[in-house]
């Protein structure tokens, strides 16, 4: 009876979910968002694209509705009754009842969500995120004073329907923190906290918006998100973990081009095809080392298997990335769930076949370096080499002559490592003196063009596709996956979903330097046509915005993907992008001037039971810094950050302990000054190895694929980090001097901590409380004044409070 009365419950809580109370008018069920998901985990296995047990598969409508081998009707359209489908989920008897015995039965819910969906006729609409963009029509205001912004016009039709009630808007000291952060990655001073709450102009808000925006430190927070993104990293992994030279090269193109608010199509088309260009410029080439931030095994045990690892990374990157399709799920199969046959991902390999691999055991440079020294630097290097080499023929005869003359012993050592030794030492001796002294003329000469060398500015190169195939080898589809069983040819082609034909490849010159496919590629990515590209990055921005996005799988917006809340605003926030010019700044203000940004996280009881998730955005998600907002905050306190901009990592100071993590304990770690090690997160020396601890600890990302969403954790060891951590602990010094520095009585110490660490003042209990902690560290304690003010600042560096964004 228990169980009835539960699934009955289920039941009634999907209905009001869904609209399907008996007796009212039954809501449409969303094939794409309701029921393939359903079919997917609980039917495919035996009525899939793999399996069609009875010659009934699920993933077809001709082969899901129809008569099934047993002369039984699979699906019946508007008769869930005569359904073979709904009457054997149905089933009580376990031995008939599907799933099989040894797969869970579908829950009341499940069986509701399915019967309706027949009951409305069983159609298989196509995904949404597989249509084309429609144009969207912005919901009337629901009252007078509802706000103009057609952001909110879209939330408040579903807080509407859904009989939700809004949290009220937070308080300005909240607002100027929430925003600070979300667009520079950095808390608010205090003057500018104080600034905003007493400024009563009505457009207060938006000026801090616009100054934030114009903020150089705009750059460094968004860049950050796009690095996720590649899985940037400055070194290879695998055993030895190499550096890759002039990474940071690219991070610092990212960050100028989010500073510069350059396009978002344009900057997709300078990474995916930067040294394809006819006259690339210096930053074409350095975005072109997004293909060069991937893993790289340096010895390989299959170097066939570990070249096509190259390509799948970066289809993956690009497929999931920039398009939200899980198209590497068909490297050795075609796709399970969405419609990606094995084709589809060999036909992006063929795209990408030009590529040479990032190196060689040997050599990280051919294929990996391009020099960008001026014209005019390359040709004294080169007029210098040129003269040193004609110089060094010439010391070569004189060196042979007096070789020659030398016992047999020394002529072999001439042809070993040890010939540079053995002739400092006994040349001379068989030499005659004019040999001797045209020698000693041409040393001096020799010395004098390579201090001509030294004196020169070193070559520039940076990190990118130097070298390419104009003319790629074939692509074949590899059979599951196996590059050493190639089967059917391919040609470059784009998903089959897209429903377009196979691109017209460019005809190559013989002297080509490329092959031109990775141009045809990004232009297609890049289109304004392109009907995932504008979703996939509004819904990032919106991400990083509101803590979630309105697909909550930002790299799939496939069939396993999450649903959009919200896709007709999706929809037209991705026509505003593309109509804006793709330019992410107006993008980002239209978001955080929105009331649904602008919403407190107070919880609105009513709200909460009905919508716990808060996947209509009632009201606003308190959320976590992230590993680098942590770092930098404490820097910001404290008074040390460095706001030096670009150039070359930092490494921060790791203990023996950390180092000796590596196979060849701190390999690769270099010591930078404390100035240096001062500097915003987003500068530090990104080893894959070796990850500092103050970023490990909160959730730092894997760097080896591409990172849709960073995991907030909440974990004892972050505790450990933060009270005991020698970085905190250190800054904490840093900071009580800074306090004593700034301010004279032990009153206004504690009121400055607690304003620089949190953005307010400290209540009369938090007043009586921290001076309470600073008299019970000296007197029971046995402190002095000042180590006292130390834990007094560790204690606030510690506070939920200054972790949190509200």
């Amino acid at each position: 009876m228990r169980r009835y009365a539960s699934e009955i419950i289920c039941v009634l809580v999907l209905s009001l979910w869904a609209g399907i109370l008996p007796g009212s008018v039954s809501a449409e069920v969303d094939y794409a968002r309701d029921v393939q998901p359903l079919l997917a985990r609980k039917c495919y296995a035996c009525h899939g694209p793999d399996e069609a047990e009875g010659g009934f598969a699920l993933h077809e409508p001709d082969k899901a509705v129809g008569e099934l081998e047993s002369g039984t009707t699979a699906i019946a359209p508007g008769n869930p009754a005569d359904s073979e489908m709904i009457v054997r989920i149905k089933e009580t008897e376990p031995y008939l009842r599907m799933p099989p015995e040894e797969h869970d039965p579908l829950t009341a819910a499940e069986i509701a969500i399915l019967e309706e969906w027949v009951e409305q006729g069983a159609k298989f609409d196509k995904h949404w995120a597989f249509k084309p963009l429609e144009p969207v029509e912005v919901p009337a205001a629901i009252s007078k004073s509802a706000s103009g912004n057609p952001i909110d016009r879209f939330i408040d039709k579903q807080l509407q329907e859904r009989e939700l009630a809004s949290a009220p808007e937070a308080d300005r000291r909240v607002l100027i923190r929430r925003l600070t952060y979300d667009l520079t990655g950095l808390p608010p001073t205090p003057e500018e906290v104080e600034n905003f709450v007493n400024d009563e102009s009505t457009d207060a808000y938006e000026k801090v918006v616009d100054r934030l925006l114009a903020s150089p430190h705009y750059g460094e927070r968004w860049a950050r998100h796009w690095l996720d993104v590649v899985r940037y990293a400055e070194t290879n992994s695998f055993e030895r973990d190499g550096t890759k030279p002039n990474a940071w090269k690219y991070r610092d193109y990212v960050i100028r081009s989010f500073n510069d608010d350059k396009p978002y199509n344009e900057f997709l088309r300078e990474q995916l095809a930067g040294d394809e260009f006819e006259n690339p410029e210096q930053h074409d080439l350095i975005a072109s080392g997004f293909y060069r931030l991937g893993i790289w095994d340096d010895e390989p045990a299959d170097p066939l298997l570990a070249r096509y690892d190259e390509f799948d990374s970066i289809v993956t990157t690009i497929s999931q990335g920039m398009l939200g399709l899980t198209v590497n799920c068909s490297r050795c199969h075609d796709h399970k769930i969405d419609p990606i046959p094995q084709a589809d991902y060999y036909r992006m390999v063929a795209f990408l076949k030009g590529l040479t691999p990032y190196g060689t055991r040997g050599d990280q440079r051919t294929f990996s370096q391009t020099d960008v020294s001026s014209p005019e630097l390359n040709a004294r290097y080169a007029e210098l080499d040129e003269q040193l080499r004609t110089l060094r023929r010439k010391m070569r005869k004189i060196e042979q002559a007096g070789i020659e003359k030398m016992p047999a012993e020394d002529q072999r050592a001439s042809e070993t490592r040890q010939r540079k030794k053995l002739l400092e030492e006994k040349l001379l001796d068989f030499l005659n003196s004019q040999q001797t002294t045209r020698y000693a003329e041409m040393k001096a000469e020799e010395e004098a063009l390579l201090a001509a060398q030294r004196s020169l500015p070193p070559r520039e190169t940076v990190l990118s596709v130097a070298k390419a195939a104009a003319h790629p080898e074939v692509t074949h589809i590899m059979l599951r996956g196996n590059p050493h069983v190639p089967g059917e040819e391919v040609q470059p082609g784009f998903p089959d979903l897209y429903g377009e034909p196979l691109p017209e490849l460019p005809e190559v010159s013989a002297d080509a330097h490329s092959s031109g496919r990775r141009t045809i590629l990004a232009d297609w990515i890049a289109d304004d046509d392109n009907r995932l590209t504008s979703r996939v990055m509004v819904n990032r921005i919106w991400q990083h915005h509101f803590g979630r996005g309105i697909v909550r799988t930002p790299n799939n917006f496939g069939l396993l993907g999450t649903p959009p809340t919200h896709p007709e605003l999706l929809n037209w926030l991705a026509q505003e992008f593309v109509a804006g010019g793709w330019k992410m700044k107006p993008l980002h203000k239209l978001i955080v001037m929105s009331e649904a940004y602008r919403r407190s996280s107070k919880a609105v009881p009513t709200s909460l039971e009905k919508d716990p998730t808060n996947d209509s955005f009632w009201r606003f998600d308190l959320r976590r810094l992230s590993a680098e907002e942590i770092r930098d905050s404490v820097l910001a306190a404290t008074g040390a950050l460095n706001l030096k901009m670009y150039g070359p990592s930092m490494y921060p100071e790791l203990s023996a302990e950390v180092l000796s993590t590596q196979s060849k304990p701190g390999q690769g770690w270099g010591n930078s000054s404390l100035e240096e090690r001062s500097r915003r997160s987003i500068y530090i020396f990104i080893k894959r190895s070796l990850i500092p601890p103050e970023l490990a600890a909160f959730d730092f990302p894997e760097t080896d694929v591409t990172c849709e969403a960073r995991f907030t954790t909440i974990q004892p060891a972050q505790s450990l980090n933060m009270v005991n951590g020698a970085f905190l602990n250190q800054q904490a010094d840093v900071f009580a001097a800074r306090l004593r520095s700034e301010r004279d009585t032990l009153n206004e110490q504690v009121e400055r901590g607690w304003d620089l660490a949190v953005s307010r003042q400290p209540d009369s209990s938090e007043m009586e409380r921290s001076l309470a902690l600073i008299d019970s560290l000296q007197t029971k304690h046995n402190l002095s004044k000042e180590e006292s003010l130390k834990y007094f600042c560790l204690f606030l560096l510690n506070l939920n409070e200054f972790v949190f964004v509200d």
